[in-house]
């Protein structure tokens, strides 16, 4: 490009997070309010107050019943101070228990049964206290347990009001009526909450993602919460919206409460409401502990019937606006209780195409489902600004689903995504006791675990309906249930009226009440050529791709000193072999990187250093990453349509070398900006398997009079071929194919194919280089295993490593904008240079040899230019404070340089 074009900047909207959020490289957050002091509940009819802080110790040490550890007396010097959603573990985090635990394999002594790891195979005991006021006249207390990894006994004021059969499992919300047992003042709670494992228990697993957690994640993970209200609670409020598509001109909506009268007299309430400006009014009577279904249509309240709504619509498709419904319930003229919920208008429906594979249809508009797989934290500790920074960086990297494999999150995620307008879609995980029944000479489940899973199911729901981010559930994952659970689950969701996609599996594999899941699981999971994207067998780019990637995704070099030892950075480079702890599971075909490094050597050349193998993997990963995206963009009007694909993973739950778009340390590189590039809203591309040059539109604009620049160039820079097009025209939501290149004469052994696209103005849209060999991978289909499929040869992009050496001018500045600095930085590369400056990397660091900073958010990055070319990149981070940032420049070619960032001032 020959003139400077100032590249798309993330929206502040998707940024606003940043500036909340400093550095996440600790293995441990903040330490519980100290001194412990009780929890103050809210006394307001229909609050819910959270617990905010336990003490927690092991009942090896804290020998005593229920009763007295549940009582005033109880000394508790030795016990640790925790915050409310601490597991086991990550409450022994928050103390200096431990240290630098994700750091080389410090975990392996945590996890030890010789050393620490025996402290996890006995109960530990959570004790809190809590202080109410005198509650009005029938008032009522209720304790709800949002999910237990695995099950606890629950003891209040030195009485068992709860034994473990019944407080079991990781998702079901557990509510209890404890007014019997609570008084005006201090109150003590305590939970003896037993061993998790994912092996027994419908718990929380990690298969091969991570080591397991030395306490299998034991303990509330969701919280315990103190709920206050009047005889006649209302709860689990759901608006439903209908739309008379393709007209989105209206929209009836249904709204239903389930009242239940917690008295043991009978109750004439009255239930209000006010949703999307419509007042709601309906008098019921309640006999003597009766629950009822309190349901306001159009047919009962006209006003349901909304004009011109506002539709919510995922990212990059339109606005995503939310209405609120409040509600409350009276009796005898007071406030008995209240019920609040957010929701979206919006249609969502799923259908097979006639190739047999899902295809997920929004607001009447086909969508090509472009996501990733979460992982939270491996110790599932609770960090607000973290998951609102990882939402920002979705939205930044063009993805418009996220798909959560069991490892379920509470409300605040699905609230994250209705604002930033992310498609979820949910469902139970693989392997352990989830999926026990799979297993050759696996067990059936027993009544109990089907209770706690029909319990699972029934809270999951109620959590998930209302949400518009949510567009379905897979209640299985590698496998579809057998026939009596496969009921279970779908009866479960129709009793709690799910209006969403039930899919029996992320494989394809069918259930008689789910029909076939239209999903396929083909792999790979571990490194293959960009090109076999493109193939229209396995993991190639048709149908609808559950779970897929290329596997290995090597961090930057800060990232790796700061989670491995040298001598685990010495194999990494040098010994294919090595199996690494932070690749996988010890027991994991993962945990060696040997078809990743194998693959990098013959490709790219033989590491000659730890920075030259961490080089040419962000190379390697930029090049796989932008394929399968861009194959699946490709393929979605093909004659085998692609509909949905899903990257394993968006993330890591601890640092790995494996599946991720950004590291734990959530530093961008080569793959995140891979995907960021592919994910653009309105894109070119190359095909690998026709040589075809394709634009992609994921928006709902038509785009008018574009402009294209297509060359290919050779090593030297020379063109090849060049061609140029205007008042090209680009449909809505859909793809064109621009041209074929022709075969290309006297190409170098390396060769580079560059792409622009721009606005019938000239405004740049699209700048994308790839690097190609004349000497082609080939695949060995035949060969192929469930992760993998061999490489029988492959391309030759050894002459990169003797390009000349090109110094870039780099004009940067800073600017604040709030609480955020904003980096504009143009990179130029002189006309006089004598070679491509290959992949430039932008980093902003703290100072000079700075750690970098960290969340941020770049327009564009690891980009490509020729001499005399020039390209604008800006970044948005968190204020910097006082000390003043540094901008480093480095490249596969270009000597890294750094320039100091000051507000207002050019640096060059």
């Amino acid at each position: 490009m020959s003139a400077a074009g100032a590249a798309r900047i993330p929206s502040v909207k998707t940024i606003r997070v940043m500036a909340a959020l400093t550095a996440l490289t600790s293995t441990s957050l903040a330490c519980a309010e100290s001194p412990y002091a009780p929890t103050r509940v809210d006394s307001g009819a229909g609050s819910a107050t959270a617990i905010a802080h336990w003490q927690i110790q092991s009942s090896a040490k804290a020998q005593q019943s229920g009763a007295e550890i549940s009582s005033a007396a109880l000394a508790t010097s030795e016990w640790y101070s925790a915050s409310g959603r601490a597991t086991v573990m990550a409450g022994l985090l928050e103390n200096g228990k431990y240290e630098n635990v994700f750091y080389s394999d410090n975990l392996r002594a945590v996890s030890d049964p010789d050393s620490s790891g025996h402290v996890f195979v006995v109960p530990w005991w959570y004790r809190t206290e809590f202080t109410v006021d005198e509650g009005a006249p029938g008032s009522r207390t209720l304790l709800r347990i949002n999910g237990i990894n695995s099950s606890a006994d629950v003891w209040l004021n030195g009485q068992r009001i709860a034994e473990e059969s019944a407080i079991a499992g990781a998702y079901p919300v557990h509510e209890l009526d404890v007014t019997r047992w609570v008084h005006a003042g201090t109150n003590i709670l305590a939970l003896r909450v037993r061993p998790a494992d994912a092996r027994s228990s419908l718990s929380i697993g990690w298969v091969d993602w991570n080591p397991t957690p030395p306490d299998n994640n034991m303990g509330p993970w969701r919280g315990v919460d103190i709920v206050r209200t009047g005889p006649v609670q209302i709860r689990f409020p759901q608006v439903t919206s209908t739309l008379p598509l393709p007209d989105l001109s209206r929209a009836d909506l249904t709204v239903k409460v389930e009242a239940r009268n917690l008295d043991a007299s009978a109750h004439d309430a009255t239930i209000t409401g006010v949703v999307a400006g419509v007042s709601l009014r309906q008098t019921i009577h309640l006999a003597p502990g009766q629950t009822q279904t309190v349901t306001f249509s159009p047919k009962t309240d006209p006003g349901l019937d909304l004009d011109h709504p506002q539709i919510w619509w995922p990212v990059g498709m339109g606005a995503h606006p939310l209405y609120s419904l409040q509600m409350s319930a009276a009796v005898d003229g007071a406030i008995s209780d209240r019920a609040s919920a957010t929701f979206g208008v919006r249609s969502v429906s799923s259908h097979l195409t006639k190739d047999g594979y899902h295809q997920f249809v929004i607001n009447g508009k086909p969508v090509l489902i472009r996501g990733a797989g979460w992982a939270p934290d491996m110790f599932l500790r609770d960090d607000p600004k973290r998951m609102e920074a990882e939402f920002s960086y979705v939205v930044n990297l063009g993805l418009n689903t996220i798909r959560s494999e069991g490892k379920l999150e509470d409300a605040r995620f699905y609230d994250l995504a209705d604002r930033e307008g992310i498609m979820i879609l949910a469902g139970w995980e693989c392997c352990d006791k989830w999926e026990s029944w799979a297993k050759t000479g696996g067990e059936p489940w027993s009544a109990a675990d089907e209770k706690v899973a029909a319990a699972s199911m029934e809270s999951e729901a109620r959590l998930l309906r209302n949400h518009p981010s949510v567009i379905g559930f897979l209640i299985g994952s590698d496998n579809a249930p057998p026939p009596a659970l496969a009921k279970l689950y779908v009866d479960t969701l129709r009793a709690e009226r799910w209006p969403l996609p039930i899919i029996s599996a992320a494989v394809p594999q069918g259930t008689a009440e789910t029909g076939p899941s239209g999903m396929k699981m083909d792999g790979p999971y571990s490194w293959i050529p960009p090109a076999y994207w493109y193939a229209d067998k396995l993991g190639g780019a048709y149908g609808f791709d559950s779970e897929v990637s290329a596997g290995a995704s090597i961090p930057r070099l800060d990232d790796l000193n700061r989670m491995l030892s040298p001598p685990e950075l010495e194999a990494l480079w040098k010994d294919p072999q090595a199996r690494q702890f932070h690749a996988s599971a010890a027991w994991s075909v993962f945990a060696t990187l040997e078809p990743f490094d194998i693959a990098l050597a013959k490709r790219y050349g033989a590491p000659r250093s730890l920075e030259d193998y961490v080089a040419k993997s962000q190379l390697e990963n930029y090049d796989n990453v932008r394929a399968q995206f861009e194959a699946f963009n490709a393929h979605r009007d093909a004659a085998k349509p692609s509909t949905g694909v899903i990257y394993w993973m968006l993330n890591n739950a601890w640092p790995s070398l494996h599946w991720h778009l950004y590291d734990y340390f959530m530093n961008p590189a080569g793959a995140y900006f891979g995907a960021r590039i592919a994910n653009e809203p309105v894109h070119i591309q190359y095909s690998y398997d026709t040589r075809a040059i394709m634009l992609v539109n994921h928006t709902l604009n038509n785009e008018r009079g574009l402009r294209a620049r297509i060359r290919v160039r050779n090593m030297d820079g020379g063109v090849q071929y060049e061609k140029h097009m205007q008042g090209v025209d680009l449909a809505s939501n859909g793809t064109r194919r621009l041209l074929t290149l022709p075969a290309v004469a006297g190409l170098s052994r390396v060769y580079f194919i560059e792409l622009d696209l721009a606005s019938d103005n000239g405004k740049p849209i699209s700048h994308n280089v790839y690097w190609l060999s004349t000497q082609t991978d080939e695949l060995d289909w035949t060969n192929s295993n469930w992760y993998l499929t061999p490489v029988t040869q492959y391309a030759d992009f050894t002459p990169l490593q003797s390009l000349s050496t090109v110094t870039s001018d780099v004009h940067a500045t800073l600017r604040h904008e709030g609480a955020e600095d904003i980096a504009t930085v143009t990179l130029t590369v002189p006309p006089s240079s004598k070679a491509v400056a290959l992949f430039q990397h932008v980093s902003i660091k703290r100072s000079a040899n700075g750690e970098p900073i960290l969340p941020i958010l770049w327009s564009d990055n690891e980009v490509t230019l020729w001499p005399g070319e020039s390209l604008t990149l800006s970044a948005r981070f968190a204020a910097s404070g006082p000390a003043m940032p540094m901008v480093e420049v480095s490249g596969w070619n270009v000597p890294t340089r750094s320039l100091p960032l000051a507000e207002g001032v050019t640096v060059h």
